[in-house]
């Protein structure tokens, strides 16, 4: 078991590693907290506690140079994300249109980030207020809700993402006591590459001629999986362990 904890713990560097060649993002992240104390952390942002061990809250911020209706135009096309953010969205299945403002409007996504699994869940559009805000529930591996709003400041938009979710894929749930931070790593890496591409594909429309697009550089690709499947293997299994333990603990006799 001891290996096993310290292959986690190889893990969580090389997230770290990565993290510090990456431009830092405004973006939070809420493990369980015991004490409803804030708790400042490492990229920025507040802790707000209790939560459930599979319960995530984040806030991300970006700030863009385009408009709001630029930057809405781009997030309202869930079916070009493959295309623009393809380090996250590996593919995208459009179930329902909604109504002509978008609400009602279903899609289903295949995705991942940094580390090699991918999560499989549906989104459903609620609230549509253009170019503002947009509001959409979650269902499948993800389950909660997020919520986009965009604010003109002169020739930028400042973009907040709150997501609110409950990881529901096995592979989380198991490990989530001994590989929460990993997981939140996973997400902070995921929305800086979303902000990166998204540079990019404004550049990309504001092109004048081909010649222009074209020197547009490609959005970062997803990543290849590695033996750090072999990792989040071993978190799974040290979880396993200790839960095994749990209970065999609870049902010792007096």
């Amino acid at each position: 078991m001891k290996v096993l904890r310290d292959r986690v713990e190889v893990l969580r560097d090389r997230v770290d590693s990565v993290q510090d060649t990456v431009e830092p993002v405004q973006d939070t992240a809420e493990p369980v907290q015991d004490t409803a104390e804030p708790v400042q952390d490492r990229v920025g942002g507040i802790l707000r506690g209790p939560m459930a061990s599979n319960e995530y809250e984040f806030q991300t911020k970006w700030r863009v140079e385009a408009t709001p209706d630029e930057v809405f135009d781009i997030l309202s096309q869930p079916e070009e994300l493959p295309r623009w953010w393809p380090s996250v969205y590996l593919a995208v299945e459009e179930l329902d249109l909604g109504d002509e403002s978008g609400v009602g409007r279903v899609v289903r996504f295949h995705t991942k980030g940094w580390l090699p699994y991918t999560l499989d869940w549906t989104a459903r559009v609620t609230e549509v207020d253009r170019p503002g805000r947009v509001r959409l529930a979650a269902y499948g591996d993800l389950e909660g809700e997020g919520h986009w709003t965009l604010t003109a400041d002169g020739a930028f938009t400042d973009i907040v993402y709150d997501w609110k979710v409950s990881a529901l894929k096995s592979l989380l749930r198991s490990g989530s006591f001994f590989a929460r931070p990993v997981f939140e790593r996973n997400h902070q890496w995921a929305m800086a590459r979303g902000e990166e591409s998204l540079k990019l594909e404004i550049l990309r429309r504001r092109a004048r001629n081909e010649a222009e697009r074209r020197a547009v550089p490609a959005p970062p690709p997803p990543t290849a999986d590695s033996s750090l499947a072999m990792l989040l293997g071993a978190v799974g299994a040290v979880s396993a362990v200790a839960a095994g333990a749990a209970v065999i603990w609870r049902r010792r006799p007096r």
